[in-house]
């Protein structure tokens, strides 16, 4: 089965532009402690590192990891949640940079000491650019650098169909007619796409943008953890390095 077509560029920008502050409330986004503390301990993240969150919509993950004492740079497509994310950087009392910039078109070259993108915050959403993604935050990272992101499992989600939901296995993307609610309250709906991916796919991805596969975990929101492949979990976390130049 398939449905409607991916419409080829950044969609969210207007379900996030729509979202703002509201997004803080769905239940995804509760494990934010958790998610930093893991990722700090297996990318062996250190105080003055740079790091650059690919995607930091609200900026949950960007504002924990400036507490912890990373140099953050947070990118996002949508105006909305990147003032969210400013403000709340403000409110917690930490310095990070946030930028309205398109993940496909990233400008850093050699930069950062690690790159993430956490909770399809761009990988995962851009259709068949997943790839331009992928291929931009290796460039933003320094040699030796580390690159993480999550993705949609496609065990999963053929393991657990929805009726919401529409899986095209032919294009590993699933396409959800769903209803949100803005800052105010009112409903919208909306269309989403999300690619879904094999820890394999994710590791051929990898090698095919310079970068070196160091491990595969199966992860959920508030549940990452050096967990092997598997059905029950929603994502996979890829962890990759960028080689030392010779």
């Amino acid at each position: 089965m398939s449905g409607p077509e991916h419409p080829g560029g950044p969609y969210f920008r207007d379900v996030a532009e729509r979202l703002g502050e509201a997004y803080l409330r769905y239940s995804f986004t509760k494990g934010t402690q958790q998610e930093v503390a893991f990722l700090i301990d297996a990318l062996a993240l250190k105080p003055g590192q740079r790091l650059l969150d690919v995607g930091c919509g609200p900026g949950r993950h960007s504002v924990a990891l400036a507490q912890a004492g990373l140099a953050v740079t947070g990118i996002d497509i949508s105006a909305r949640f990147l003032q969210v994310a400013a403000d709340a950087a403000r409110a917690a009392g930490v310095g990070a940079a946030f930028f309205e910039v398109d993940a496909r078109g990233m400008p850093f070259d050699d930069e950062f000491d690690a790159v993430i993108s956490i909770c399809q915050g761009a990988f995962g959403l851009m259709g068949d650019a997943d790839g331009l993604v992928l291929r931009r935050m290796a460039e933003a990272a320094r040699p030796g650098g580390v690159v993480c992101l999550t993705a949609f499992s496609a065990y999963y989600e053929a393991s657990n169909p929805r009726h919401e939901a529409t899986f095209d296995a032919d294009k590993g993307i699933v396409h959800e007619h769903s209803t949100i609610r803005d800052e105010s309250g009112a409903e919208h709906d909306v269309d989403l796409w999300t690619g879904v991916y094999t820890p394999r796919e994710l590791r051929l991805l990898a090698l095919g943008t310079g970068l070196v596969p160091e491990a595969v975990y199966s992860v959920g929101p508030g549940e990452f953890a050096r967990r092997q492949p598997g059905f029950e979990l929603p994502e996979f976390m890829l962890i990759a390095t960028k080689p030392e130049q010779p």
